[in-house]
């Protein structure tokens, strides 16, 4: 009796499982189809996700030669000719390499924006939360230098309203909590406590004013000292303006230009931008390209396992070096889609 199907039993187990990968793939894809089509002209464009098409389009070629490679290493072995196929392989683990360190720069560019999946503002409101968040954290850490060296000393130094008070007494001349700290060093803390406090009061002042949803213009109008004075001041049925992104996106250059504390606060605390859909967007292109490269690492096991076998390489390697290079195509064409998806129809 003759096979129904006149294909080696290797080869057909990896088209099954090539069958379930695309399935798989294919969830993905039509998810992320829907939902861009559903975003319309307000899904985020290049500019406010950063993402990079020449990388893209870079990559994109990359793996397409290496297809080539690949191809030319299963000719290789097919004519016995192994140390051929061994150089190709070579080409296709480098090819890899390239592909996933342009990756990696994308990544990093990502994370250096902090387009990542729930970071993303999505309404002025959240572009307001988040500023206030981060300019805490930015607060906290400078905050947190004195209790590391022992300036001052407290039980809860994580309690901000205690902290606070006791680096006051301590920069207006009160003794350091370590008596290893001399009189030039602590001359210093207390200069440098001095822009600590007052950056602390500009995000404690936003806070405040974040919280009640007022205006920050509103106390500096009035030319009193709280919003809870202007607040009392009005007459029935008159409220306080709320407080709008323009004036935080302000408050917050005036605390970037500051020679004291600038640069803490400019590393620390990203552009007020909301995108909408961009959370959306950041989980699909992470999930995506994150899978893909997990398939591009494993393919790479694949050549590399052949690769190991050094002169050792022969006819024997033959049906493994076809089927990874089968796998390899369809890491190849998956990458086919996401790219216009991903890059270019963003």
């Amino acid at each position: 009796m003759k096979m129904g199907i006149p294909i080696p039993n290797p080869k057909l187990g990896m088209w099954l499982f090539l069958g379930t990968e695309i399935m798989f793939f294919t969830a993905f894809i039509g998810t992320y189809i829907v939902v861009r089509i559903s975003g319309g002209a307000d899904w985020p464009g290049p500019a406010d996700t950063h993402i990079d098409i020449t990388a893209g389009a870079v990559n994109t070629f990359v793996l397409i030669v290496s297809s080539f490679s690949v191809v030319m290493a299963h000719a290789a072995m097919t004519d016995k000719r192994y140390a051929d196929a061994r150089s190709w392989l070579w080409r296709t683990m480098i090819l890899a390499i390239v592909f996933l360190c342009i990756k990696g720069y994308e990544y990093q560019g990502k994370f250096a924006h902090d387009i990542l999946p729930g970071h993303i503002p999505e309404t002025p409101v959240q572009a307001i939360a988040k500023v206030d968040r981060e300019l805490e954290d930015v607060v906290r850490n400078r905050l947190a230098y004195y209790t590391d060296y022992e300036v001052v000393s407290v039980e809860q130094p994580d309690d901000l309203a205690v902290l606070v008070p006791q680096l006051q007494v301590f920069q207006q001349g009160g003794d350091a909590a370590s008596e290893s700290i001399g009189a030039d060093e602590a001359a210093e803390y207390r200069e440098r406590a001095a822009s600590d406090i007052a950056l602390y009061q500009k995000w404690k002042n936003l806070n405040e004013h974040k919280i009640a949803n007022v205006s920050l213009a509103a106390v500096q109008s009035a030319e009193i000292s709280s919003y809870r004075e202007a607040r009392s001041a009005l007459k029935e049925g008159e409220k306080l303006p709320e407080l709008t992104l323009g004036e935080v996106s302000t408050y917050l250059e005036e605390l970037k230009a500051d020679e004291t504390y600038g640069d803490a606060v400019t590393a620390g605390v990203f552009e007020p931008h909301p995108v909408l859909y961009g959370n959306l967007f950041a989980s699909c292109y992470f999930l995506m390209t994150g899978f893909h490269a997990i398939h591009v690492l494993v393919g790479m096991i694949l050549f590399g396992m052949a690769l190991q076998q050094g002169a050792r390489l022969n006819e024997k390697w033959l049906d493994w070096v076809e089927n990874s290079g089968l796998y390899w195509h369809f890491v190849d064409l998956v990458w086919i889609f996401l790219f216009p998806l991903l890059y270019i129809a963003s």
